[in-house]
């Protein structure tokens, strides 16, 4: 009989990749940076680009060294203004060339990175800044007055200011001044006093670097979450685990050993780098190597990612599957104006991976997409699916070198269930987060230690097969309780989104109209282009493959649905939308 203690994933990882990476290195996550600067200054780092009309896509280009020289003066610049070491500062940025400056700057000056989604409302926006006790924040002009307007609420100090033209080519530059600028909410004509833009402290900090001494087991990374509960709170990383899961990661592609010509991949920096996935999978792993990154600041803008894709030829692409689907879909894929065929690796996380879209992307690319798993309490991934061993249908494939995983009983949280039963995955390994910022009480309930090692409980439903593939069936607080049986939304989507006509599907238990006390199950449906369906011809789809009491009654069609940034359908959001449509 199979026991997690053995490690039977380890017998599937493909033959280049170790089961153990250990010991990892006594080092800062600039350090990799640092590093690249060093062996190839003049390599390319950034790409940014902007669409012309008439002339097309025109790029300007950062190098190594330039980037290491402008984040040191930058971490000159915080510490002059009285950062001190562990502070915080918030990012309120896209991905743009400044959100890497700054990232790095942040770290070599000893301070923790506290990204924020740009796109958050004033009043969330204003929680995470002041939960994370930031005295500075670094935003794009395009957000500076809500900054502003918010500032009173927080305990910030202090504003820099960057604007996103100023690492544009020069003529998209001109012409972003002269037609955008203004018009869509960039131009800041006058910044407060105390506040500063960022090329002022670039240009006066020129000359200077950080001198001060980071270690492996500072904190570097503030990473908000709605973890298991839907309160956000911030996991807190430190180098070492940072480092580690990027050599994690590092080895599950290219092997223990990495290729000399490692630095000629070009990552696709779409997915947002305020995320621990963007952050850690594409950032922290492509600066690993030395490769280049290609910016893209909204993922959403479809045309733009594939303009993108079809000028500079990115070789890894990490997204998610809402991502993956759109550009399946979009019409310059399907006509054929748009070649994938670049890419080689993918990996695919933050939600499941409907198998139609995997197939029908490795078919237009000719590349391996692999999905995988991760949190931001263990930044980032813990399980991928080998590049070039078995992937197996609906797993999120294998654990990691040095990880440890276990299905646990739900009724007492520690025994551990016979192999492919299903109960809640814990894990442990050199990734780990120390703790949620200021919150004891969850951060108790999530890392518990058991035989000297501490275990992150997942929040996730899960079974492990013979072989150690792991497969998610559902988060613990979506389950429903149908009849008296237990159903996971996941299951239902999967089968939804298997009809022809269903282009994404969301589902999720609604308080029943009609029964007091007891769970109805409502699905919400995105439909293809040009596509229609009836109710009824989904629940006959559903009754072909599911229990009755699986399939849901209730039906609803949405142009889209509701995502978090990295593309996990917002559950919560269908309810609240459910409930609100009952008050009307």
């Amino acid at each position: 009989m199979v026991t997690y203690a053995e490690r039977p994933w380890t017998k599937s990882y493909d033959s280049n990749v170790p089961a153990s990476l250990d010991p990892y290195p006594d080092i800062t996550v600039h350090s990799f940076l640092e590093e690249a600067a060093q062996k190839a200054p003049d390599s390319v780092a950034l790409v940014t680009s902007a669409h012309l009309p008439v002339l097309g896509r025109q790029a300007s280009t950062m190098t190594y060294a330039e980037l290491d020289r402008l984040s040191g003066s930058l971490a000159a610049g915080l510490i002059d203004m009285g950062l001190k070491p562990g502070d915080r500062v918030a990012m309120v940025m896209p991905n743009i060339a400044a959100f890497i400056i700054t990232y790095y700057a942040i770290l070599k000056a000893g301070g923790v990175v506290a990204a924020t989604n740009p796109t958050y409302p004033p009043d969330k926006m204003a929680f995470q800044i002041n939960d994370c006790d930031a005295e500075i924040v670094i935003t794009m002009s395009l957000f500076y007055r809500m900054i502003k307007d918010i500032q009173p609420k927080t305990k910030v100090k202090k504003v820099i200011v960057t604007n996103v033209k100023e690492y544009l080519p020069p003529v998209a530059r001109l012409l972003f001044t002269l037609a955008k600028e203004k018009k869509e909410g960039h131009r800041v004509e006058t910044l407060a006093s105390g506040d500063e833009w960022l090329q002022d402290v670039l240009t006066r900090y020129a000359n200077k670097k950080a001198s001060r001494s980071v270690k492996s087991s500072d904190l570097a990374l503030f990473q908000y979450t709605g973890g298991t509960t839907g309160v956000s709170k911030a996991a807190m990383s430190t180098h070492r685990a940072l480092v580690a899961n990027t050599l994690q990661m590092r080895a599950w592609l290219f092997g223990k050993d990495v290729p000399a010509n490692a630095n000629n991949e070009v990552f696709l920096g779409a997915i947002p780098m305020f995320h621990a996935f963007g952050m850690v999978a594409v950032l922290n792993f492509a600066i690993g190597i030395g490769a280049r990154i290609v910016l893209v600041p909204n993922a959403r803008d479809i045309g733009d990612v594939l303009d993108n894709i079809n000028t500079f030829h990115p070789t890894i692409f990490m997204g998610v599957p809402a991502l993956y689907n759109a550009i399946n879909n979009h019409p310059n894929v399907k006509a054929g104006k748009v070649s994938l065929r670049s890419i080689r690796a993918c990996v695919s996380g933050s939600a499941p991976l409907p198998p139609a879209v995997k197939q029908e992307f490795e078919r237009l690319s000719g590349g391996a997409l692999r999905e995988g798993f991760g949190m931001s309490e263990a930044p980032t991934a813990s399980h991928c699916n080998p590049l070039l061993g078995e992937n197996r249908t609906g797993s999120i494939g294998l654990p990691l070198p040095d990880m440890d995983c276990r299905i646990v009983s739900l009724d007492d949280g520690v025994t551990d269930l016979p192999v492919g039963d299903v109960g809640e995955l814990i894990m442990t390994g050199p990734q780990l987060m120390v703790g949620y910022h200021g919150m004891p009480t969850e951060t108790a309930n999530v890392l518990r230690e058991q035989d000297g090692k501490v275990w992150l409980y997942t929040g996730d439903i899960a079974r492990m097969d013979d072989d150690g593939y792991f497969y998610i069936v559902d988060r613990k607080k979506d389950m429903a309780l149908i009849g008296g049986f237990n159903v996971y939304p996941n299951a239902v989507e999967k089968v939804l989104t298997d009809h022809p006509a269903v282009l994404e599907a969301g589902v999720a238990a609604i308080p029943h109209p009609e029964k007091a006390g007891q769970e109805a199950l409502k699905a919400w449906i995105v439909l293809r282009p040009g596509m229609t369906v009836t109710e009824q011809e989904l629940i006959a789809h559903c009754e072909s493959k599911l229990a009755r009491y699986e399939v849901p009654t209730r039906f609803a069609f949405l142009n889209e649905l509701p995502k978090t940034a990295v593309g996990k359908t917002l559950r919560r959001e269908l309810v609240q939308m459910e409930l609100a449509e009952r008050e009307k």
